[in-house]
């Protein structure tokens, strides 16, 4: 089985960047990780202002599950929380193959 990773990208303006690493942290990816839906999470950063947030789904079923039932309530609470100042990008990836130390995991 293949492994499924929600990608969400965000742009956030400079004066929001603080604000808005924090709620990541203590709130969103928190509730994020409760809905039961993923197996883990990665915030990263690659410039000021630029983010990458990575949900590894616990498979294909869990990420529908979650975008059916989950994602209107918490993208909610984000745009209640953000109403501007950040704008998002989501993508669905199915990973091909997997390595770690040089050795093939998984995929073809």
């Amino acid at each position: 089985m293949s492994q499924v990773t929600y990608e969400v990208t965000a742009t956030v303006d400079t004066d929001v960047c603080p604000d808005y690493e924090r709620f990541m942290i203590d709130t969103h990816i928190p509730e994020m990780m409760a809905t039961g839906n993923f197996a883990s999470a990665s915030l990263g950063r690659s410039e000021p202002g630029r983010y990458r947030v990575r949900y590894e789904a616990k498979d294909r079923a869990a990420l529908e599950r979650y975008l059916a039932h989950d994602a209107p309530a918490v993208r909610k609470h984000f745009v209640e929380r953000f109403p501007t100042g950040v704008e998002l990008s989501r993508e669905e990836w199915e990973t091909v193959a997997e390595f770690s130390g040089g050795d093939q995991l998984a995929g073809r």
